[in-house]
């Protein structure tokens, strides 16, 4: 009989023969075996004639003897004669002794699992309470993990309906994504209820039980908002709620849909694998995502917060009451929520001129679709185990930043309309990108489906060459890839473009490999001040592709940076093409520095943020590619750093604002990081006083991992008095944003002994397993004893991070570091047989961009101009 069913092995999806249409569950948690056990009723709508009913399980032991099918038409149950779960493909196929009767029926099914310590399934996090370290239990289901807690159909266009039970002890907070609607005690446990939630996919169920405490507000219309928090942290979650009432309230509006729960609960969980999850009315966070000390955290902490706050908020609408149809369209809810967070936190926060830094997203988006190893915006998914992979910055930062692209050349009304009507029309249902393109289009008039479908169903993206003739302009596109190389790619692309004033602009749209456009109209000053004559294509970096100018236009555009003529969207836009076209060696690194010269007089946190980007990258590559020249050019950036921080100084000003605030600490460890002998010095000096006194004002929190770097720098194996008194700090600190500046700090060492000290360290329990990427930031120097680190550590590294998204971070933070062929040939043969789908693509990545790296290099060793122009640099006043 096992053969009848072979071909449900190895398949991307589960059959639709069946259908979930409602859940009963019912959860008993161990806390201190660490085990669970429960049942699970499902009501199955059969469709077609089958004797077999296939869903998921995994990692869970099923009760055979307790399944049953009932149906309303037959009154004896139907006999079962296979139950088999197959692990490989994490589903449990049940066989029954004759055709299932079309229509609803139930199935029961009992089971038991282990609360794992994995961050995926149920599972155990490790709090203290009243002195004593205890577990709670989480859920963290995203993307296929629902099927290690209860047998279900574990895909997002199997929604149903659930109603949830939980037996815990009496003490305990019990969540769940709906209210209470009934509590029984019995003795020292209670059994709790949820009212039934509506139509949802199976991720999005969650359950978390412990101790917490709460605080709570209201939206206009009468939702209740709580955030939970361990027990005496309440405070910490107030500027969290703050956030998410507003957001509430502005999505209501933007979406024309009121929030659809009763309640939002908002739990700060101290184990878990990602930022935050965006379950249906129970979102849960690591501490570092939700939690904000007025005292203790920084601005970019609570900049942090506030936009994972609205990120998951935004999900309520786009991806939990209307969902992505198949994880190829994961984009639909990711790069959504990214794009509409930014929106909410705009509308909160305007004078932190977030858009302006979502260029952030946009240029993380480009740095990894630069790699012929990203994939397209929509991937296709073969396996479950494959889904993982493909949270990244794809689906994220470059599906938000073709949202804008197309939010741009739409217009802000009618993309606001059009999105409300596509929420209204899959409410409680499953969409694919089409569904999407088909809204917008009607809404429009506009071809939308023809012209997203070029930047979602291909990867890449291309650079425009552009060179002027004339009062003509011959643009081309070609596909843009960090190691130079070519590629066939062809987009229709959204142009826009302003000569020397942003009242001269055009729109227009490229549907071919090269054009030519008049454009008379918008020219002026051309003629006799040619030096005033400026021209920018990709106005206020709207578009997802770069630019390469010809040596005039770049001139121009240097000017009109030096006379600040510029947005500082188009400031940022610049100098980030620029960097990344002389990465692919498409510009020379002597013209890079020489534009970065014009950003001398540059003030503002969004354009020196990127500024100080480059310079770094720039300083960790001249290392390898010219290390006669690398203190010339260390110099330089200095100097470039240097007048902005010595403005700021080291001192909270009054008054000042939050993008000031970090400027201070980007520009600082940007000084320590390239070395900047008064600047590490003024660190560890006050390092010194505040390791003394925890409350003196000399290091407040922005600018503390500046001194821990600075400190670390001096470090020895024979002086290790820097390195142990951070891991006092470390030790001695209660929050989790102070621990991961430490663990951030550690490995930045020059001395390869403490590096390697600073890396085991992270594999110690002292080291929760969700923070121990936060301490792989090694250095050029210490990159040699963490690839052998590494090596020897990674049966335990793979074992312990295999199950996560995190693993992922090893390779990347590590691997990356390398810039030569031959370091490629010895990753290659050490993975040979070590390479499982998790982190497949992760580590492809990883070595091509040391590919790259070995490609600027050369391309850097052959710029005849670069000691000249170091030279003038350096030298200038």
């Amino acid at each position: 009989m096992a053969e009848e069913h072979i071909n449900f092995r190895g398949q991307p999806r589960l059959p639709n023969f069946a259908v979930p249409r409602h859940y009963d569950i019912f959860l008993m948690p161990d806390l201190s075996a660490c085990l669970f056990s429960g049942s699970v009723t499902i009501t199955i709508d059969v469709l077609l004639p089958t004797r077999f009913l296939v869903l998921n399980a995994a990692d869970l032991s099923i009760d055979a003897a307790s399944i049953c099918l009932t149906t309303t038409t037959i009154t004896d149950s139907i006999s079962l004669v296979l139950t088999e779960v197959v692990e490989e493909d994490e589903i449990l196929v049940l066989q029954f002794d004759s055709d299932l009767p079309l229509g609803q029926s139930l199935l029961r099914i009992a089971f038991s699992g282990t609360l794992n310590d994995e961050m995926r399934g149920f599972y155990r996090s490790k709090y203290e309470y009243k002195g004593e370290e205890i577990n709670m239990a989480v859920t963290q289901f995203e993307s296929v993990d629902a099927r290690r807690c209860f047998p279900c159909w574990d895909e997002p266009a199997f929604k149903a309906k659930f109603k949830i039970t939980l037996e815990v002890p009496s003490e305990l907070v019990a969540l769940s994504n709906m209210p209470i609607s009934e509590e029984k005690l019995n003795g020292d446990l209670k059994t709790v209820s949820y009212d039934e939630s509506p139509l949802m996919s199976t991720y999005l169920v969650a359950i978390v039980t412990g101790h917490f405490d709460y605080i709570q507000g209201h939206t206009p219309d009468g939702v209740q908002v709580r955030v939970y928090t361990q027990v005496g942290k309440t405070d910490q979650g107030k500027f969290a709620l703050d956030v998410a009432l507003k957001s509430l309230n502005l999505y209501k509006d933007y979406f024309a849909v009121p929030y659809p729960l009763p309640k939002l609960d908002m739990v700060a969980i101290p184990d878990f694998a990602d930022g935050a999850m965006e379950n249906y009315g129970l979102v849960t966070y690591r501490e570092l995502a939700l939690l904000f000390d007025e005292q203790l955290s920084s601005a970019i902490n609570r900049q942090d917060v506030a936009i994972t706050v609205a990120h998951e908020l935004a999900h309520q609408w786009f991806g939990n009451l209307v969902t992505m149809e198949w994880w190829t369209h994961l984009w639909l809810n990711e790069g959504f929520a990214s794009w509409v967070s930014y929106l909410a936190v705009d509308a909160i926060f305007p004078e932190w001129k977030t858009w302006t830094q979502f260029l952030d997203e946009t240029s993380s988006g480009m740095t990894l679709d630069a790699l012929s190893e990203s994939h397209p915006i929509e991937v296709e998914i073969k396996h479950a185990n494959e889904v993982d992979a493909i949270f990244d910055s794809i689906s994220y930062e470059k599906g938000a930043s073709v949202i804008r692209m197309l939010h741009s050349y739409l217009g802000a009304d009618c993309f606001q309309k059009a999105l409300a009507s596509y929420i209204k029309k899959y409410a409680y249902a499953n969409a694919k990108t089409e569904d999407l393109w088909a809204v917008l289009e009607e809404e429009s008039g506009e071809p939308v489906k023809d012209l997203m479908s070029s930047w979602t169903k291909q990867q890449g993206y291309p650079v425009i060459f552009v060179k002027m003739n004339s009062n003509k302009l011959h643009v081309c596109q070609e596909q843009f890839l960090s190691d130079g190389s070519s590629a066939s790619g062809t987009w229709i692309v959204p142009l826009t473009l302003c000569c020397s004033s942003y009242e001269n602009s055009k729109k227009l749209i490229l549907t071919s490999k090269s054009d030519e456009l008049d454009i008379d109209d918008l020219i002026i000053n051309k003629k006799g001040k040619q030096e005033t004559f400026w021209l920018k294509l990709n106005t206020n970096q709207t578009g997802f592709y770069r630019v390469k100018y010809d040596d005039e236009l770049a001139a121009g555009l240097k000017y009109a940076i030096q006379a600040d003529k510029l947005s500082l969207m188009d400031k940022i836009g610049i100098i980030d093409d620029a960097s990344a076209l002389c990465v692919a060696c498409k510009v020379t690194l002597s013209s890079l520095l020489s534009l970065l010269d014009a950003y001398s007089m540059e003030s503002d946190y969004t354009v020196l943020s990127r500024v100080v980007s480059v310079s770094l990258e720039i300083a960790n590559m001249v290392d390898d590619a010219t290390p006669d020249l690398s203190d010339k050019i260390k110099l330089f950036l200095i100097k470039l750093l240097k007048t902005p921080a010595e403005k700021l100084g080291w001192d909270v000003k009054e008054g000042e604002s939050h993008l000031d605030t970090m400027l201070r600490a980007e520009l600082l460890m940007a000084l320590v990081r390239l070395g900047h002998i008064n600047t590490v010095k003024e660190g560890i000096r006050r390092f010194h006083i505040f390791l003394n006194d925890r409350n003196s004002s000399v290091l407040p929190p922005d600018i503390r991992k500046v001194a821990y770097v600075a400190v670390m720098q001096k470090c020895t194996v024979s002086d290790k008095y820097g390195y142990e008194s951070l891991l006092k700090i470390y030790r001695e600190a209660d929050q989790s944003q102070e621990k991961v500046r430490v663990l951030g700090s550690l490995t930045s060492c020059p001395d390869k002994s403490i590096v390697l000290d600073a890396l085991n360290f992270l594999l110690t329990d002292e080291v929760r397993n969700q923070d121990a990427f936060h301490g792989l930031n090694v250095t050029n120097q210490g990159r040699e004893a963490a690839w052998e680190w590494l090596k020897e550590n990674w049966e335990y590294i793979s074992k312990t991070w295999v199950s996560t998204s995190l693993i992922s971070d090893f390779i990347n933070s590590i691997v990356s570091l390398f810039a030569s062929y031959e370091k490629i040939r010895e990753i290659e043969e050490f993975f040979k047989n070590r390479v499982k789908p998790t982190f497949e693509r992760a580590l492809k990545q990883s070595l091509e961009t040391v590919k790259t790296k070995e490609h600027w290099i050369e391309g850097v060793r052959s710029d005849e101009s670069l000691a000249e122009v170091v030279s003038y640099l350096a030298g200038k006043a």
